[in-house]
Order: C-alpha cells, then structure tokens, then sequence
C-alpha cells in the first residue's frame, strides 16, 4: 500500500474515512465554558448582558486530535498487517513449495525458514496441503502434507554443502503440477546459479505457468571464496558474488588444521564489482600451515575454502653438475628451471661450491625438493642420504646430460643402457621424436599431450617389466621421457633429456612448467594406498586408482562435521567439485589429506535472469509479518486520555489544582510516571537481589567487565538451564550474573567464573568470601578457555589464563586436586561420561582429589562431599551457549556433531552433581536390591 509493505485484513473497513469530514463538523462546537459568580443578586443582574452570546468554537487542536483518534479507530477495525506475506498462487489447489537448499541460501537461512513458514501458516488458513521439494535432497514421490506435517519436515530441513541441481525438483513439481492442474507453486530461490543444471531454463521450465511465484535474493547477495594462489610474496584468494551491486567490504580469515587464526586480510568489492581478491602477506612457512580460508560472518559452505598440502609452496633446491658459464648464463639449466617455477615455489639455487657440498648443505636445511640437472657420479654417503631423504617424503628430481650418461649411479628410478648402439649413454636420430603419450599412472595425467614438444636426445632406460610401471612420460616410439617411483614417503624423478635446450625444446614449453609443477607437488603426497573392497566399489570410475575416504565434511554452514552415511570415498587423482556424493572437506589419512571444495578456481557464481521466463522475482522478506492492531489501539487509548484531559481543562475542572496542591499534583503524577518506567528487573537493594536469586534456582557467573565474554556466560548458562529443565525435574531459572565483592553468593548451587588473564586478582576480604562460599557447599567452576593454546608436555609453560588461574588460586584454601577419575561420581551423576568438552575437547576437567579406591567393586566412589572446585579449559559456556531462538551462539573444535550434545550433558552431571551430591555412590548397594526384587 503506497509503496509500504502494508496490508489490511478488512480493507472494506477504511470507507470509514469518507465519515471524516462530517465528524469534523460535528467536532466544532461544544458548549460554552460556564462561569463562576460570587453573590449578591443585584451584582449578578448588572453583570448580565443584554446582547445574545454564540456558542464557543472547539479549538482546531482538540478537533485534530478526535480526527486522529478516529482514523486510529479505523486503521486498527481494518486490521492493518506490516510486512504481509504475499498470496499464494493456486488457491484453489495444493501449495508446492520448492526451497532451494543449496550453500548460498546457507546465510539467510532462518529468513528463508520464515519466509515459508508464513507461506505454510497462510495455507493453512484455507484448508491447502502443501508438498515441500528441496533442491538438495528431492523426495522420489513428494505426497501432500497437512500443514502441520509440513512444519515439522520444515524444521529437519537445513542447507548442503555443495549447489545442487534444479532439474529433479522441477521434473516432480511438473509431474504434481500435471496430476493436480489448480496446484500453484512457491520457489524459494536463493538467486544464484553455479552451473549445476547443464540448461537453467530448462530445469526452470515449469515455473512458466501461470500459476507460478518466485521468492528469490535477499538484501545482500551470498560471497563465496575461490582460486587460492600462494604466490611468491603472498597468498591471494578470490572473493566472489553473483552480481554487481553496491560497494561491500569484509575480511577473510585464515586458519590452521586445529582451527587457530593465523591472519586475517580485508577486501572490498567496488560498486558493480563481482569479483576481488585477499591478499595474505606473511612468511612463507606460516602460509604453508593455512588449511582454511573464511569469509567472516558468511556462514556458508561457499564461503570456505580447503587447503591442503598441494597447494603449498615448496622450497625447492638446485644444484647444477654443469660447468658454470659466465659469458652465457641464460643458456644454463637453471635459467630454465627457475624461470618455470619462480611463480610457484621459493628457491634456492647452488651458485657456488661442489655439486656433492651443496647437496648436502640442502640435505642439512631440509629442502623437501631437490632438482639435480645432469649430476653424475655422487658419492655413497651422499647417496645413502640422498636415499634417506627420499624415503622420508623428500622428491628427489634427476635430469640427463653428459655425466649423467656416463656415470655408474644407481640413485635412479629405471636402470639406464649402457654401450652397444647407445654410444656414451646418449642416442641421436635424424629425426626429432615428438611427445607420444602421458600415462594415466603418472602425475601427468590430467594434462592434455603437447605437440610442440620434440627430443633431438635422450638417455635410453634399460627394458625390462617394470619399465611400463615407471614410465610418466614416453615419445612417439615409445622410449620413455620421464619416468619415476614412489620410494617410502618421497619420489625419485628421471627426466631422460637435460634442463636446457641443448637435447629438447622441453624446457622452452609450457608443459614443462607444468610437469615440474606436479613433480615438486609430490613432495606432500601421500603413499599409494591399497583401496580396500569397499573403497574400491565406491571408486568405480577410476578402479585403477586408490580411493581416499572421508575425514571432515562441512555442512551447509561452513562448519565441520564427521562423514555421514552418504559420504563416499573420492579417488587419489580427484580434481572435481563437491557434489551430493563427494561433499566439500578433507579426505584421506591425516598425513595426505586431500581438500574438495564446493567451488572450483574457474567457478564463477552469477545470478539467475528471471525475466527472461517471463516471471518477476519477489524479494525475500527479512522480518515476519507483523499485526499492528495492538499498536494502533494503545495509541487510540493514549489520544483518549489526551481527550479527556483538554476537555477538563476547557471546562475548568484543573482550577481546583491551583497554587500548592497544583504542584504537589504534578510531582505526583512525575512520581508516578518514573516509577512506570523503571525496569522491573533492577534491582531496588538487596532485598530485591534475595528475592530474585532464591524465587528460582538460578545458576551464577561471575561478572568479568568483559561485554563479550559476560554475554556467553549468560547466554551459556541460560542455555544449560534451559536443557536441564527439558532434561530434568529441574527447573532452573535464567542465569544471573554476580558481583563478587557486592553479592550474596550462598544462594547459587554453583558459580561459572571464567578466567581472564588480563583480570585483575580479587583482593584478600573477596577470596576469603569465595572460600567461606566454598566451605560451605558451593562449587566453583573455573573455565581458562585455553584448551587449544594449552600443552600437555610436563613442564610446558602456562598460558596466561592458566597463570592467572594459578595467582587466584594461591589465595584460596583448595584440597588437593586431580583429574576426573573414571568411577567418579561427576561422571554418573545423571548421564553416563568419559569427557567434559566444551567448546574444545582436549582440556582436562580437574576435581578434589578422591581417597584410595579400596577392595569394594563401586560403582562410583567419592568423599563424604561435593569437590568445591571444577576447573576445565574447554569453555563450557561457550558450547552451552544459545540465542533466544535456540540456535548456537559459537562454533565448536573440532566441531563433531554429538560434541554440543555432549557439552550439555556435562554441564547436566555438574548441576546433578551440586545440587544432589554423591548419592551415586550408593549404588554399591544396587546388586542387592536387584536380587532382593528378583525373589
């Protein structure tokens, strides 16, 4: 309604407004103000005026004022709706929902959720059922639903990781459409094509009719990751969006495989820009610990990308056995290789020295690569570590040239001819050979067989029944080119020309940048894997090729989750994008990870045209609708009270209020006014503290100062409390948070206190507080949230929040502490544990040390007491966290789906464990009772 997003439930009900001008006219006159006169009569009678006297106007403000009471009135009878969902096609038939459910709808998914809970809500008010079809996961026959069904199978649905394809949603739409002609259909669009349906329109066809509605995009398109390069003085990453829009800018974030920040860099996309880069400038060896890239604040699959070893960059060492030519360095072979891999890894050239000292100066440096252009003869210790280097996971890569045809070396992955037709080692022909094939076995094999590429020479292999097996590269009259083998953890490289021009033209083609490209890469390979039966099944498309499970996927929201059911194994050489089956995250051993991405480096995400199926695409609605009747009927009541206020005071009714009792009114009615706005939850002394605390059993937490972390230990404790409740026949209270100093601490079963290591120490009256608390049953839990930074190595330093822990602690009198045993009651108090994780798993719960187990096989052994003390690091607020809608404030580490659930369960058994003591450690007498039942 004039351009507002506003819709009436009665609309017929604002020609009422046509009545206003005849309200107004009533509205002018009223009667005149009467007027007080003293006696006697004889006064009254000379007052008295013999001309007749009109009735008084109504002032033009009190008219303005009953004119907008009435239109209020009005307004509210019409019941004004803001933000109304719009009406469903078809409304006569079904509602078919189809909910694109790929990562770009991941970022606005709980608007996208509202969005067709209102659509399900507003068909549910004429009687439709409703059919839901999500994009990444198509039912094979979607039946109708009540709405209510249809609520509950839109609450288990969530985003996939990966853009699926449009084309079986829309073929069971049709297919529903065609059996049901009056069915009208809703798509949920998220706006954004990535190629996954070969013909768009095509997959689209259906949304032609006329019967069809598209909610599509939202206020900001979704930002996706692509291409990272570690180029020679940074790492670059491209920032992607569907379409030009207005300036947008952001940061990027960089993470280790433990999920620790390394860095983070800014971008910004100018105004129409689809496309920019991050730039991650810093050392070399922290780039090459990056193993994730994260748009901050995207929350989508898209959003992340994978890094893993291959996408390193190497140091790389060359030693040449060639004479050094001052008067022709361009024409020596490490012109050639440094030229084709400056781009893509740091080198180290050998200027001066012996072949063998530098050798083994790069051997003491531990150089992953090492390139050797036509060494001959190495010595046998340098051989052996040579040898060892390879087996370790070095690449050692080898070139032909003279002394290498002449040498007696057996460091080589093929044994070389020697004598006969082969005349030094080396062959000639009158005619260049060209190159013939790349081997599907080799690290070639993705790359397409150049025809600019001929051998003039070469170092001829010795045939024998592995030749085949080693052979990566081989001419036309198939004499291999490059061969090699996989030694131990490492490679071992032959090129049988040498690294300059002077046998081929090899190095003067871009294919020997890329040869040397995947060589150099071999270096963080993993070893060839046996693919066991079931591996191999799954990767039957490359049955010669070892197949690499999955390790960690992500979920539609870019977070980490263990390998479902339906995730299957990838092959070795997989170079592809996720997809339902292969889904985005690491695969392999923990030593070989291989990353798949949900966007490949040439991806590009654009925007759907919906104009060209000849449909409008409506925009996502980013706030649910809302009744305005209430509003408009408390304003109406307001201008009521306005009303009758300026008509006392028109007709003198305030001129009793004069002089002191007109004051004492008006500070009255201040009074009572500041009263009205006080906030009901503040507290008025410490009675109302008592009240507040012992209405409810409430957990505590201490208040640090820190915004931030206080909100999470609210919200965590809020959260705990809330699942205790469901659990439980507890019901807990929201958390409230205390003031040491100024608190009652005695009526809180138990206190959070997270450590701050920049906080200062409570003085000495506050801790002997806290211990005089302790003392008398309460607990503490101190949380250091330093899981990840901590170490586990005796005699590791402390990290600061541990330091700061240990300076508390030295004020309080503590029994002696130890790890939570096996048998210990914490860990039966109400569900069965091994671990207390928190937002971290790796931290140690620690408890009162219990006494010696004795003979008796218990169940559970603790003290006559509840341990005063629990301290952890694994931030268990940050886990039990929630917002108001139930979602997770935080992510977790290592993220594992029961991580969460188990959190909450910990903090179940802590509040069992407070609250009820060590009532399970009677269960010794268990097997009695038990036996006792049973006769």
């Amino acid at each position: 309604m004039f351009g507002l997003p506003l819709a009436f439930s009665a609309p017929l009900l604002l020609t009422a407004f046509l009545a206003l001008p005849l309200l107004w006219y009533v509205l002018r006159v009223v009667p005149p103000k009467p007027r007080a006169v003293a006696f006697p009569p004889t006064r009254l009678l000379f007052e008295i005026k013999p001309k007749e006297e009109s009735a008084a106007r109504t002032p033009w403000w009190l008219t303005a004022l009953r004119m907008a009471l009435a239109a209020l009135v009005i307004l509210a009878a019409a019941g004004p709706i803001w933000n109304p969902p719009a009406a469903n096609p078809g409304a006569d038939g079904p509602l078919l929902l189809v909910i694109d459910q790929g990562w770009p709808a991941a970022g606005q998914w709980e608007a996208r959720m509202a969005a067709a809970g209102a659509l399900i809500d507003a068909a549910a008010t004429t009687g439709r059922g409703v059919a839901l079809i999500p994009t990444g996961d198509v039912p094979r026959d979607a039946t109708l639903l009540t709405p209510d069904a249809a609520r509950d199978r839109l609450r288990s649905l969530a985003p996939v990781p990966y853009a699926p394809a449009r084309a079986d949603a829309f073929a069971l739409a049709a297919r529903m459409q065609a059996a049901e002609p009056r069915a009208g259909l809703v798509f949920l669009s998220d706006g954004v094509d990535m190629g996954a349906d070969a013909d768009l329109a095509t997959a689209l066809a259906p949304l032609k009719a006329a019967t069809a509605r598209i909610v599509s995009g939202g206020v900001a398109p979704p930002l996706a990751l692509a291409g990272p390069e570690n180029g020679a003085d940074a790492l670059t990453v491209k920032v992607l969006r569907p379409a030009g829009g207005p300036p947008r800018a952001g940061r990027v974030e960089a993470k280790d495989m433990r999920g620790l920040t390394l860095a983070d860099a800014p971008f910004t996309l100018p105004e129409g820009a689809s496309a920019t880069e991050a730039r991650f400038v810093m050392p070399v060896e922290i780039r090459n610990e990056i193993a994730r890239l994260d748009i901050i604040g995207a929350h989508a699959a898209g959003a992340v990308q994978l890094i893993d070893k291959s996408w390193r960059r190497r140091t790389v060492g060359i030693v040449s056995g060639t004479s050094t030519d001052t008067g022709q360095p361009l024409l020596a072979p490490t012109y050639y290789l440094t030229r084709a891999l400056a781009p893509y890894a740091d080198l180290r050239v050998a200027e001066t020295g012996s072949a063998i000292e530098n050798i083994n100066r790069f051997l003491e440096q531990r150089v992953p690569v090492l390139l050797l252009p036509d060494v001959g003869t190495i010595p046998p210790a340098t051989r052996a570590r040579l040898a060892k280097f390879v087996n370790d996971g070095g690449v050692l890569v080898r070139f032909a040239g003279p002394r290498l045809a002449n040498a007696q070396d057996d460091l080589l992955p093929v044994k070389l001819r020697r004598g006969g037709r082969v005349l030094g080692g080396s062959l000639s022909w009158e005619t260049p050979q060209p190159l013939g094939a790349l081997t599907p076995e080799g690290p070639f094999r993705d790359m397409k067989v150049p025809t600019d590429v001929t051998v003039n020479r070469q170092v001829l292999a010795e045939p024998d029944a592995t030749l085949g097996d080693h052979t990566w590269a081989a001419l036309a009259d198939g004499t291999p080119l490059v061969t090699g083998t996989r030694i131990g953890k490492g490679a071992l490289v032959l090129f049988h020309v040498t690294a300059d021009t002077s046998w081929s033209n090899l190095p003067l083609s871009g294919a020997f940048v890329d040869m040397l490209r995947r060589v150099i890469a071999l270096s963080d390979a993993p070893p060839a894997l046996d693919a066991s039966p079931a591996d191999a099944a799954r990767a039957a498309d490359r049955p010669d090729v070892a197949s690499l499970a999955p390790a960690r996927v992500l979920d539609g929201f870019g977070a980490f989750q263990p390998a479902g059911p339906t995730a299957r194994a990838i092959p070795a050489d997989f170079t592809g994008r996720a997809s339902a089956d292969h889904p985005p995250g690491f695969y392999g051993p923990p030593d070989g990870l291989v990353a798949v991405n949900a966007l490949l480096p040439a991806d590009a995400p654009r925007a759907i045209d919906f104009t060209t199926l000849g449909l409008k695409a409506e925009p996502l609605q980013e706030s649910a609708p809302r009744d305005l009747v209430g509003p408009l009927l408390i304003a109406a009541m307001a201008l009521l009270l306005l009303d009758a206020l300026a008509v006392l005071l028109l007709a003198g009714g305030l001129s009793r209020f004069g002089g002191r009792r007109a004051t004492a009114a008006a500070l009255l009615a201040l009074a009572a006014l500041g009263a009205a706005a006080l906030p009901q939850t503040a507290r008025a002394g410490d009675d109302t503290f008592a009240l507040q605390a012992t209405g409810q059993t409430r957990f505590a937490y201490v208040v640090t100062g820190n915004p931030e972390v206080d909100d999470i230990s609210r919200a965590g404790l809020s959260g705990l409390a809330a699942f205790v409740s469901q659990r439980t026949a507890l019901q807990a209270g929201e958390a409230m948070g205390i003031d040491l100093a100024k608190d009652e601490l005695a009526f809180f079963p138990f206190i959070y206190w997270p450590i701050l290591p920049d906080a200062p120490v409570p003085p000495p009256a506050v801790l002997a507080k806290l211990d005089a608390y302790m003392k008398q049953g309460g607990t503490v839990i101190f949380d250091t949230r330093d899981a990840i930074a901590a170490s586990d190595v005796p005699g590791a330093p402390l990290t600061p929040a541990a330091a700061k822990l240990r300076e508390i602690l030295s004020g309080l009198d503590i029994p002696e502490l130890a790890p939570v045993p096996r048998d210990h009651v914490l860990t039966k108090a109400f569900y069965l544990l091994k671990d207390f994780p928190g937002r971290f798993t790796g931290g140690t719960t620690w408890v009162e040390a219990l006494p010696p187990a004795d003979d008796t096989d218990r169940p559970a052994r603790a003290g006559d007491g509840v341990s005063p003390v629990i301290i952890t690091s694994n931030d268990l607020a940050g886990a039990w966290a929630v917002t108001a809608t139930g979602e997770p404030m935080l992510p977790l580490t290592p993220g594992e789906p029961r991580q969460r659930e188990i959190a909450f369960r910990a903090g179940a058994n802590m509040a069992m464990y407070v609250l009820t003591g060590n009532y399970k450690a009677d269960q010794v007498h268990v097997p009695a009772l038990l036996e006792r039942l049973g006769q």
